[in-house]
């Protein structure tokens, strides 16, 4: 029977708080916007870490059968890999993962649509659907696209543009063009969290014929394609703040920077894969608090 220490392990509690930056940004601008919803954003919260959590089980239980988690491998043992979680204790973890994102998803619809007609719950469901299928078919099932170099674009939509424009939609009602410039921001820093992760991985990767961006594009490039994420990820911020700028108080989340800049040059530095790893971690802290920063800076403004 699997433990509890070894269910969280494979929760992956690390990989969270990204979940959350998407949600939380969205909820931010809608308050900037004055339509802010409590509840909807508490649901969002929960339904994204259901997701999440389902993912990293998928995640967990695919790259099992793939074989690609194996004794080469460089970031931290996997559950299924080592034992600690069946196949099958896993496959039940994630229907259970599935029912709960389900039944939160549904009621955030509900509460995030009312007043609206019927199309706008069919659509959302759609995604709900959608994201779920997604985090399965990352790794898991024949012809997984993240063996096919197609998880930066899944990252980029999932975690950036859908969580940040979705949540301002369910508590606003409306939706405006600028909206999408933090949203391609955590998009892009959630892309670079995975970039991290896959150039560390590369060697394995390749051995095991997951053909990441990183393993097409080889080491070197990589590190050019992870600058240009980030240093695009802030572009689209900044071009926010020049259309949107009422305040001071918006610029706070620019204290985050130093983090990335230092981030970037440490691992622009660093030549042995293995070493990355710390910087998952740090780049995913760092856009959780680059978004805190975002909103604090519009609660202060809005009052």
């Amino acid at each position: 029977m699997a433990t509890l220490k070894s269910w969280i392990k494979a929760a992956r509690l690390r990989t969270l708080p990204l979940a959350m930056s998407g949600i939380l940004m969205g909820a931010a601008l809608s308050y900037f916007d004055k339509g802010f919803n409590s509840k909807v954003t508490i649901l969002a919260i929960v339904t994204a870490l259901f997701i999440q959590i389902f993912s990293n089980f998928a995640n967990d239980y695919g790259d099992s059968q793939k074989g690609t988690d194996n004794q080469h491998r460089v970031g931290p043992q996997r559950t299924v890999q080592s034992g600690e979680i069946t196949s099958s204790q896993m496959k039940v973890g994630m229907v259970v993962l599935i029912v709960l994102s389900l039944v939160s998803g549904i009621w955030l619809i509900a509460e995030g649509t009312k007043g609206l007609d019927l199309t706008a719950f069919l659509i959302f469901l759609a995604f709900g659907i959608v994201a779920l299928i997604a985090a399965y078919r990352y790794t898991a099932g024949s012809n997984p696209y993240g063996y096919a170099g197609l998880g930066d674009v899944a990252v980029f939509l999932f975690f950036g543009i859908l969580p940040v424009a979705g949540t301002y939609f369910l508590n606003t009602h409306q939706l405006h063009p600028e909206v999408f410039l933090p949203a391609v921001s955590i998009g892009l820093f959630s892309t670079g969290v995975l970039n991290l992760n896959n150039m560390r991985d590369i060697e394995n990767d390749r051995n095991s014929g997951k053909k990441t961006v990183v393993v097409r594009m080889g080491s070197a490039n990589s590190r050019i394609y992870h600058t240009s994420l980030i240093v695009l990820g802030w572009l689209a911020a900044v071009w926010f703040i020049a259309l949107r700028m009422q305040s001071v108080y918006q610029i706070l989340f620019i204290v985050t920077l130093p983090l990335f800049i230092i981030d970037l040059v440490r691992i622009n530095r660093i030549q042995e894969p293995r070493l990355l790893d710390p910087f998952l971690k740090k780049l995913s802290i760092a856009t959780l608090l680059f978004t805190l920063l975002f909103g604090i800076g519009i609660l202060i403004y809005v009052g």
